[in-house]
């Protein structure tokens, strides 16, 4: 039995499909493309508390705005893009991470994650079909960070700025954003045991604030296995 990225399963699918002549809106739903299905699974309550940030005694010190853009691409099992940080920057060098930065004054959160993503990756802005938005993140290192979900073409021919981005990949959004794959780890910080999220996906380590956001996102959505 398939399981539809937002918790249906096939059985489900043709269920509905059946009983179209019963309820024509519910029906329709399934058709719904993408984008659409996944403002639905926004417009649903969650039925878990998001992750508000990386350490609780840490989070009133964040404040310097920042947004990233969480691009899904369009596919019949869509996928997800993420960056890998050059090991020369002086901060989260090599970290995996989704695409943006620092909000500039004045900026919106929308037009800064557009922004971003253009200038790291040169993905363009009229490729992005904005979906919405998640609540904001607090990070150790001081950012608000707001996440973008938007969903872009497959297959779009995406350039790599070198002096911030040392490559980028595209992972299952399924495979993400299933529980399964996710893992809380441990480590010392400040004198005290920190607990943050990891999943790992073909080598890549993904952690700290992307793997806390992707958290965040299954949760909204209501992900299920």
């Amino acid at each position: 039995m398939r399981t539809d990225p937002f918790g249906a399963t096939s059985n489900d699918c043709s269920a509905l499909l059946c009983h179209c002549g019963e309820d024509t809106r519910i029906a329709a739903i399934v058709k719904l493309g993408l984008s659409d299905r996944l403002r639905s699974a926004l417009d649903s309550p969650a039925t878990e508390l998001p992750l508000s940030g990386d350490f609780p005694e840490l989070r009133a010190d964040a404040a310097i705005p920042a947004a990233v853009l969480i691009a899904i691409t369009d596919r019949p099992n869509p996928g997800m893009i993420l960056t890998e940080r050059h090991e020369r920057m002086r901060t989260h060098a090599g970290q995996i991470a989704f695409p943006g930065g620092r909000t500039e004054p004045g900026e919106e959160p929308v037009d800064a994650a557009l922004r971003e993503s253009f200038e790291e990756l040169a993905l363009n802005r009229a490729a992005v079909e904005l979906v919405g938005t998640l609540g904001e993140y607090r990070t150790v290192s001081g950012y608000v960070i707001t996440p973008v979900i938007g969903v872009i073409p497959p297959d779009l021919q995406l350039q790599p700025r070198q002096s911030e981005v040392a490559g980028w990949f595209e992972a299952p959004l399924g495979y993400l954003l299933n529980p399964a794959n996710q893992r809380v780890e441990k480590t010392v910080f400040g004198g005290r045991e920190r607990h943050y999220w990891v999943i790992e996906w073909e080598g890549n380590r993904i952690w700290g604030a992307t793997a806390a956001i992707l958290i965040n996102l299954a949760r909204r959505l209501n992900w299920k296995r």
